[in-house]
Order: structure tokens, then C-alpha cells, then sequence
């Protein structure tokens, strides 16, 4: 039986360790103390509370990460209104709004009658078609027509979704993401996002099915280098030793790009970043909203340093998408502001205000949390099929055709199983 050693428990190495358990022996291998890479929840001691190192919407049109939760029997632990709708919260206007997206691909919400972007104008819907014939050398804003249609929604989701600014940002990424969203119609922009926490949904039933298939999960457990002979990989150095390869033994490095270049000196990889901020707040008690927002349980913010609420019982949480802008600035006072953000957004929503002072909470900075999704290094993204004949790559940096996203690590995991010959729900393709 082929035994494939895969090196990274992120999202990318559990989505090809999932593919492969009933294929394959398969051992995964990973530096830190927990699966999940930069999608986890842990217990934070400051809050005494489970928090997510990062919030994610997922929308439902990505359909592999849905896959993967199915599999795993983990649909059920997602959260969501399961109508294509958006609260919104205009922090320059002070104007709450909903966008309520047709269930179709005709765009009838876009059409004057409460349910488009205030303030829209119909032909400002060009830009979603500029988007769509974006190539590889496009940025954002060159795309994006003046109005309030890109300022309170498009420039917005740009930013959440490439975690990259507009000025430098890939339209053809971008268009790519709206090709499979909003060109679709509403009901393939669904937003759902973890009930408990992003362990609870993507990592731990992970390895509760790998267990079934009697995986091996190593945590804590580095590989320092890759041993490669007559174009196959023969054996692996670990921090537990030397493991040598049979002749039917294969590799999947699902590394961060940094990492598998230290592994693989000739890999050409990404290798600007972009930081995402995520503040979270812990009340006293539990929040209940009222009507729209009850029903989503998030507010998207526009004009602001926040981004994204999410109300998760009693913390609040929030998202602050391509942050190497806000680097140099004192958390603290970043805390502060994002906090009288958060009351102007919510006290109209909620039955009673939110407290003047600030209650316990913790910013989190993950300097490298996604590749600088730019023109220029989308062209350093790898494909996943090697020159070694049993060694594939896979990550959210490899050439998946999408930004740094979940759905973008899963199907990178799915590409990587194909590539080295094995059954996938993705078939590869040289790109």
C-alpha cells in the first residue's frame, strides 16, 4: 500500500490527507503544536475564552471546502442566515443598509426598491464585467468605477477578499472569486461561518476521520530537510530522525511558501505578504441582536478600520483585512477606536447600548497571513506537480487560480493528490 508523508498540517495538508485516507497510509507532519495553520481556534488565558486566530466567511458558493466539511460529517457546526443577505454599517454616513442579493444570476438587487447598495447606480455595474475580463497584469482599481457601488461594496470586498490593497491588488484573482460568487447569483453567496470555532469545523473532525483510516498526525515534529535522489524523493530528516522512503512512499510539502523555498532551494515562491488584525472583545454577558443583524450575526463596516462583527455569543469579534497599513500603530489605540466602531455600528441593533468603556480584549497580528496577492506574485505562485516524480506541492500560495482563502487551501490539497496519481474531486491540469 502507498504511504504518502505530508509535510504541513494546515488546511492544504488535511484536505490531502482526507483525499487520501481511504487511498493511501498517510502520515502528516506538523512543526507546531496543533493541525490548522492559520485557521484555528484556541483558548485564549487574557479572555479566558475560545477565539479564532482569524474570522472567515465562507461563502457557499465554495464548493470543495463544503465537500470537505461533508465528508467529515461537519456541515452541521457552520452558522449562518442561509440567504444570500449583508447588514452593512456606513461608519462616514452613519446609514445601516442590507444588501439582499437575487437568488438568480439576472441582478433584479441591483434595480432601485431597498435592496441594492444606497446610493447605486445601474451602469456602475460595468465594473463586475471589467472584473471578469481582468488579465494578469490588472489591479483592482483600475476596474472599479467611481460611486457608491465600489466604495461601500466592491473596494470593500476586494480588500476582505485579496487581503491586498486596491492600488496593487490582482483584478484577475478578484474576477476570478466573483466568477464563482456573485456572477452566479445569491444563493451561490451564502455566508456561513463557524458556530463554535474554525477548530470545532475544519481541523478537529479532520482528524477524528483520520483516525478512522488510522492516520498518523505528528505535532511537533519539524522536517529540516528533503533527501532527493534520481528525481524521487528518498527520505525525509525530522527532528525524530531519518525516515527513509520505499519505492511507494510519495511527499505533499504543504508548508508556507517560506518554508517549502528552506526545503526546496531551486522553488520560486511568493514572497511579499500582507498582515491581517483581528480584535476580539469579551462582554460581560451575551449580546442578542435584533432584526437583520440577529438573523446574520454579522455586520459588515465601511469607512473604518474595521471591516467585520461578528457576534459570537459574548465576544465580538473583528476583522481588519490587509493591515501592514496599520503596522506601526499602538494596538491599544487600535483596540480603542475599533471598540467606538463597534458601538456605533451595533447600539442601534441591539436592546440595550454597548458600555461606553472598553471590556477586555486582545488584538491579534499575523504578520504573514496571506501572500501580497499582487499581479506580480501571483506569477511566482508553483504548480503543484514537481520535477520529482513523487513529491507534490500544495498550499493557499501554490498556482490555485484564487487568493490566500480557505477554499483556495482546500482545493490546493485536492491538486496536489491528483498530481501525484491519485484519486481527487480536482483533476490536475498544467497551468
Amino acid at each position: 500500500m502507498s504511504h504518502v508523508h505530508i509535510i504541513g498540517g494546515g488546511l492544504a495538508g488535511l484536505s490531502a490527507a482526507v483525499e487520501l485516507a481511504a487511498q493511501a497510509k498517510v502520515t502528516i507532519y506538523e512543526a507546531g503544536p496543533a493541525c490548522g495553520g492559520r485557521a484555528r481556534s484556541f483558548h485564549d488565558k487574557t479572555l479566558d475564552t475560545l477565539i479564532d486566530n482569524g474570522n472567515h466567511l465562507i461563502l457557499s458558493a465554495n464548493g470543495l471546502t463544503f465537500r470537505y466539511l461533508d465528508i467529515l460529517g461537519a456541515r452541521h457546526t457552520l452558522s449562518g442566515p442561509g440567504i444570500p443577505i449583508f447588514p452593512y454599517y456606513d461608519l462616514e454616513d452613519d446609514l445601516a443598509w442590507t444588501l439582499r442579493l437575487s437568488k438568480g444570476k439576472i441582478p433584479f438587487w441591483a434595480l432601485p426598491g431597498g435592496r441594492r447598495v444606497p446610493g447605486m447606480k445601474l451602469s456602475e455595474l460595468s465594473s463586475l464585467g471589467r472584473f471578469l475580463k481582468a488579465n494578469d497584469n490588472t489591479v483592482v482599481e483600475e476596474c472599479l468605477k467611481p460611486g457608491q457601488l465600489s466604495r461601500r461594496l466592491l473596494e470593500p470586498f476586494a480588500i476582505s477578499v485579496l487581503n491586498t490593497d486596491l492600488h496593487t491588488g490582482s483584478a484577475l484573482l478578484l474576477g476570478n472569486v466573483i466568477r464563482k460568487s456573485l456572477a452566479q447569483g445569491g444563493m451561490a453567496c451564502c455566508p456561513w461561518f463557524p458556530e463554535i470555532g474554525l477548530s470545532e469545523t475544519l481541523v478537529d473532525p479532520a482528524l477524528a476521520y483520520l483516525q478512522q483510516y488510522h492516520g498518523d498526525v505528528r505535532t511537533g515534529v519539524r522536517v529540516s530537510a528533503i533527501v532527493r535522489e534520481k528525481g524521487r524523493v528518498t527520505a525525509i530528516e525530522t527532528t525524530e530522525g531519518r525516515i527513509d522512503l520505499g519505492p511507494e512512499d510519495h511527499v505533499i510539502v504543504a508548508v508556507p511558501g517560506p518554508v517549502a523555498q528552506t526545503l526546496l532551494p531551486e522553488l520560486v515562491v511568493p514572497d511579499a505578504f500582507e498582515s491581517i488584525a483581528n480584535a476580539h472583545f469579551k462582554l460581560p454577558a451575551p449580546v442578542q441582536a435584533r432584526g437583520v443583524v440577529a438573523q446574520a450575526r454579522f455586520v459588515g463596516l465601511v469607512g473604518g478600520i474595521s471591516e467585520w462583527i461578528f457576534l459570537k455569543g459574548d465576544v465580538l469579534s473583528v476583522t481588519v483585512s490587509a493591515a501592514n497599513r496599520y503596522a506601526d500603530r499602538d494596538s491599544n489605540e487600535m483596540l480603542a477606536t475599533i471598540w467606538s466602531e463597534i458601538r456605533r455600528a451595533l447600539d442601534p441593533v441591539l436592546p440595550q447600548p454597548l458600555p461606553v468603556a472598553m471590556p477586555p480584549a486582545r488584538l491579534l497580528r499575523e504578520k504573514r497571513a496571506t501572500f501580497a496577492a499582487t499581479p506580480e506574485q501571483n506569477r511566482r505562485r508553483p504548480v503543484a506537480k514537481t520535477d520529482t516524480t513523487n513529491m507534490a506541492l500544495a498550499g493557499d500560495w501554490t498556482n490555485t487560480g484564487l487568493p490566500s482563502t480557505i477554499e483556495g487551501a482546500i482545493q490546493s490539497g485536492l491538486t496536489a493528490v491528483s498530481a501525484l496519481g491519485f484519486r481527487s474531486a480536482v483533476k490536475y491540469t498544467e497551468t
